[in-house]
Formats: structure tokens, sequence, C-alpha cells
């Protein structure tokens, strides 16, 4: 699940970079990128929701 928000992310950011569009100091596609990249190594670090029916 936080693979998929991480890709959304990335894609939003690539999205306000390649059409140039101003955006305030908070959200810009760097920072966006940053916030996308550290759900994605939580993802890989196994933070997040368990998956339904595996069993450990």
């Amino acid at each position: 699940m936080l693979a998929i928000i991480a890709a959304v992310g990335f894609f939003i950011a690539f999205l306000i970079n390649a059409a140039e569009i101003s955006t305030n100091d908070t959200f810009t596609s760097t920072n966006l990128m940053l916030l996308s990249l550290t759900l994605l190594a939580l993802h890989l670090g196994g933070a997040g929701w368990p998956a339904r029916g595996r069993r450990r």
C-alpha cells in the first residue's frame, strides 16, 4: 500500500516538474519526491499494513 502511494507521489512530482507548475515553497516537486522516497523506504522496511490472508 505504501509503495502505491509512493508511486502516485512520484507521478505528481513529475507532473509538477514537467509542466513547470509554480507552487508554494512547501509543495515543490523535490519535497514531494522526498516524501515519496520516505514512503518507499518504509514499504521496503516492512512498515505499513499487513497483507490479508498471509500468516507467518
